[in-house]
């Protein structure tokens, strides 16, 4: 063989070889979220209301409600409806507080945890064998030389998310 017809084969080896890796890529999404859309197409959420009775941040009961509702739509193809979903989602924020974390050598706090507990109840009319009511709870640590309010809104917003991805993972993921 010449080896002018040596390098066409190669050639053509390396053409095949990479046609058939672009082709047969595999791609998973994860998202979370194993609904059975046969039987589930809607859900329903009632207004989480901040029933904190400690502390109360005005925009983070309307920051909760938004985010909640938002995984839904993003992450799964149910279509929202006022009342009488096939999956129901109802509750309270139950707490929300500040707490002094670490007391430096001269008796002053220097680290402070901003914490929130939602309580969340969750129906499957599909399947009620899956309904529970349960809390989800997160924090986050802050240097407390730092004003509250100049940190509230990001911390809340973190832990918004988290407890957000809680509910999703306990009520569609099914992990």
């Amino acid at each position: 063989m010449g080896l002018i017809k040596k390098r066409r084969v190669v050639l053509f080896a390396v053409t095949v070889v990479s046609c058939m890796l672009v082709a047969c890529t595999v791609s998973y999404k994860f998202n979370g979220s194993s609904i059975n859309y046969d039987k589930v197409k809607t859900i329903s959420f009632e207004n989480f209301p901040n029933r904190s009775a400690a502390f109360v941040w005005g925009p983070m009961e309307s920051m909760f409600n938004t985010a909640l509702q938002d995984i839904y739509v993003q992450q799964t193809r149910l279509k929202q409806v006022r009342q009488g979903g096939d999956l129901e989602l109802s509750g309270e924020i139950t707490n929300y507080n500040a707490y002094n974390k670490g007391i430096g050598s001269d008796g002053y706090s220097t680290m402070a945890e901003l914490r929130m507990t939602v309580n969340v109840r969750f129906v499957n009319n599909t399947n009620h064998v899956e309904d529970f009511e349960q809390q989800f709870s997160a924090s986050r640590e802050y240097n407390s030389s730092q004003q509250l309010s100049s940190v509230q809104e990001d911390l809340v917003d973190q832990m918004i998310d988290e407890i957000v991805e809680q509910i999703f993972n306990a009520t569609v993921a099914n992990w």
